[in-house]
């Protein structure tokens, strides 16, 4: 009986790790396809779009390389979102993530949070957790009144942003929204072409449709 049970851990244990091998395949192939647009020349930034805040929460550094990409290029102002007790890398966390996700019953930010009041543009990050945004930003927008400026969200992701703009914009109090853009998690190999993407997305805000969630069709994940 044993050696059944054994065997059948074992025959899962292989059929997990072949279906972990072909999602990454998938993701590899589909980042390529998407980012196929921005190898080549480097465009030059031509948008106009006054004084800018970047607010971002990251978690492993994803959102925060491009929260400081976003702000070079605009020459804005960056604002780290922060947790007042940090997340333990322990192995029940995202058990514990969903938790905060379901309950609503999100972490306590430190304080003073920004004061938008002298930006035209703010542009907000964070990482995709559970298909959604992660809770630290979610708990920042419970609390954040954007007094009507123009709000610009992005997102980084293993391979899929789920809700993540659809449950971000629904809680931005006051906010003159403008199209986000996602950004997976990628390698060095891809930093020119996530840099002309960024600029591409910049570029186009200004003449960007507000009721557009995304700029760009790349951007929709099936």
């Amino acid at each position: 009986m044993l050696k059944i049970i054994i065997g059948i851990i074992v025959i899962i244990g292989l059929g997990c790790a072949v279906r972990g091998v072909f999602h990454l395949r998938a993701v590899a192939a589909r980042n390529q396809q998407e980012m196929a647009p921005y190898f080549g020349e480097k465009p030059a930034y031509t948008a106009s779009l006054g004084k800018t805040l970047v607010i971002y929460y990251s978690k492993t550094g994803h959102t925060q390389a491009v929260a400081q990409r976003v702000a070079q290029y605009t020459g804005g102002e960056l604002y780290a979102i922060e947790t007042q007790k940090p997340f333990s890398n322990v192995p029940w966390l995202a058990l514990s993530l969903r938790r905060q996700l379901k309950s609503g019953q999100y972490p306590a930010l430190k304080e003073p949070l920004p004061d938008v009041s002298a930006y035209d543009t703010v542009f907000v990050g964070a990482p995709v957790w559970w298909y959604t945004a992660a809770t630290p930003l979610l708990a920042f927008l419970q609390q954040m009144d954007f007094k009507g400026k123009a709000v610009v969200f992005f997102s980084t992701q293993g391979s899929n942003y789920g809700t993540y703009f659809k449950d971000v914009r629904a809680k931005a109090k006051n906010a003159r929204l403008l199209p986000g853009a996602a950004f997976n998690n990628l390698d060095a190999s891809y930093d020119a072409a996530v840099d002309n993407k960024i600029l591409t997305w910049l570029n186009g805000l200004q003449t960007a449709p507000e009721k557009e969630v995304l700029v760009g069709e790349q951007f929709h994940h099936k």
